[in-house]
């Protein structure tokens, strides 16, 4: 189900909760929501969508992805940047690692840890922030 972008900050920087196997239909949603702003948009976090729950997805190349509860364990190469959000008006300065670890899990809860770089990896740094309260 396509839902509705979030846009109030106060509830952006609310840290989310950890999510569950009975969330999958969030992650769904997600998935949705993202494919129609695929235009403007190349990953969202559930608090996008009013939902206070660790998930993401993401565009990796052309493939959308998600992830439940994902933490980044690694960090190497930092940089600066500038982002846009499609919860936020304009762009905003931040640091962000050319390669991350992740450890997170699928939409069958199965836990993995993978390596992601560059622009992917950027995605999944903004949106992890997202589940982090983090309004960039």
């Amino acid at each position: 189900m396509i839902r509705p972008i979030m846009k109030s900050e106060f509830f952006l920087q609310q840290p989310s909760e950890p999510a569950t196997p009975l969330d999958a239909p969030i992650a769904r949603d997600l998935l949705d929501t993202l494919a129609v702003h695929a235009h403007e948009c190349v990953g969202m976090a559930a608090n996008m969508i009013g939902q206070r729950k660790r998930i993401i997805v993401f565009m990796d190349d052309d493939t959308p992805r998600v992830m439940l509860n994902p933490e980044i364990i690694e960090t190497a190469h930092p940089y600066d940047t500038e982002e846009s959000c499609l919860s936020l008006v304009g762009m905003r300065e931040t640091q962000r690692f050319r390669t991350i670890r992740v450890r997170y899990r699928n939409l069958s809860f199965e836990e993995h840890i993978e390596m992601f770089s560059d622009f992917t990896a950027q995605i999944i740094q903004h949106e992890i922030d997202h589940c982090n309260g983090v309004v960039i």
